[in-house]
C-alpha cells in the first residue's frame, strides 16, 4: 500500500511538473502571434480562476461531509501569498519575451539557492554542507546552461533581470504556500491564491496595455495557458506532495526543467548545445543532492 501511494504521488507530481514545463513555450508561441504579456496573463488567470471555481463546486457537491471552509484569516493570508504567484507569472513571461525559453527556465530554477538563502535569513542558521555544495553546483550549472561565458551568446539584460525577479517571487510563493491554511482543500487554497495573483496581473495589465485587449487570446491560448499554468500543476502537486514527501517531491518536480528545454527545442527550434545540456544536468544533480537524506541512508 505504501509503495502504491508513493508511486501515485510520483506520478501526480511528475505530471504537474511536466505541465508547468510546457507553459513557457506556449507563451512564446502566443507572443509570436502578436499577443502581449498583459493579454497572456489576464486570459490565464481569468480562465484559471473559472476552472478552479468549477472544481470547488464539484468537490462541494460530491462530498458527503461538510467541506471545511476557509476563514477570513485564511483568505487574507492566501490572497497575500498569491500576490507573489501573480508576480511570478508576470516576471517569468516578461523574461520569456527577451531571452530563449531554455534560458528563462534556468533562471527560474535559481529558486534552489535563493530558497537556501531565504531559509538561512528566516531561521537564522547556517546551511548544511550538503546545501552549500548544492548551491555551488547550481551556480556552476547556471553559468554553463546559459552559455553566458561564451562571447557569441548575447543575452538581453532585461530578460536576465526579469528571470531573476521571477525566481525570487517563485521562492516566496513556495515558502508561503506550504505554511499557511493547510487545513482547507487544495482547490480552495488554489482559488484564493489565484485571486491574490489576479490583483497583480490586472494591475500590471492596466499599467502596461496601451491598446484594447485582444479577446481572441481567451479562445486561442487562454484555455491552454490556464490548464497548464494555473489548474493542473497546483492541483496535482498539492495532491502528490503529501504522498511523496518534500524531498522526493522536489526531485520529481525538477522535471519541469528538461521538459521546458525539450519543448523549446522541438517546437521553437531553440538551439541548445552540449555545454548547456551539461549545465542543465548539473542543476538537476544539485536538486537531487539537496533533497537526499544521507543520514537516514547511513542509519539503515
Amino acid at each position: 500500500m505504501f509503495k502504491n501511494n508513493v508511486f501515485k504521488g510520483v506520478f501526480l507530481v511528475a505530471l504537474g511538473a511536466t505541465s508547468f514545463g510546457m507553459l513557457a513555450t506556449f507563451v512564446k508561441m502566443a507572443y509570436a502571434e502578436g499577443y502581449t504579456t498583459a493579454e497572456v496573463t489576464i486570459s490565464q488567470f481569468v480562465l484559471g480562476i473559472t476552472g478552479i471555481l468549477i472544481i470547488n463546486g464539484f468537490q462541494k457537491a460530491k462530498s458527503e461531509e461538510d467541506v471545511i471552509k476557509a476563514s477570513k484569516k485564511n483568505i487574507f493570508q492566501l490572497m497575500a501569498a498569491g500576490t507573489s504567484l501573480g508576480m511570478t507569472s508576470v516576471f517569468y513571461y516578461m523574461a520569456v519575451k527577451y531571452v530563449p525559453v531554455s534560458i528563462a527556465i534556468v533562471l527560474l530554477m535559481q529558486t534552489v539557492w535563493i530558497g537556501v538563502v531565504l531559509e538561512m535569513l528566516l531561521e537564522k542558521k547556517i546551511p548544511s554542507k550538503q546545501k552549500i555544495v548544492s548551491v555551488v553546483i547550481v551556480l556552476i550549472g547556471t553559468l554553463l546552461a546559459t552559455d553566458i561565458l561564451k562571447n557569441e551568446i548575447q543575452l538581453d539584460w532585461r530578460g536576465l533581470l526579469w528571470g531573476m525577479l521571477a525566481a525570487c517571487s517563485f521562492t516566496t510563493t513556495m515558502f508561503t504556500a506550504n505554511r499557511i491554511a493547510l487545513g482547507i482543500s487544495s482547490a480552495q487554497r488554489s482559488l484564493y491564491m489565484l485571486l491574490g495573483g489576479a490583483v497583480i496581473v490586472f494591475g500590471f495589465a492596466i499599467a502596461s496595455q496601451n491598446t484594447p485587449l485582444n479577446l481572441s487570446i481567451f479562445l486561442k491560448w487562454g484555455i491552454v495557458l490556464s490548464l497548464f499554468g494555473t489548474i493542473i500543476p497546483p492541483m496535482l502537486m498539492n495532491a502528490g506532495f503529501p504522498l511523496t514527501g518534500i524531498g522526493l517531491g522536489s526531485i520529481i518536480s525538477a522535471l519541469e526543467l528538461p521538459v521546458s528545454v525539450l519543448m523549446a527545442y522541438f517546437l521553437l527550434n531553440e538551439n541548445i548545445n552540449i555545454t548547456q545540456w551539461f549545465g542543465i544536468a548539473l542543476i538537476l544533480l544539485a536538486i537531487i543532492l539537496m533533497n537526499i537524506n544521507f543520514n537516514r541512508n547511513n542509519n539503515n
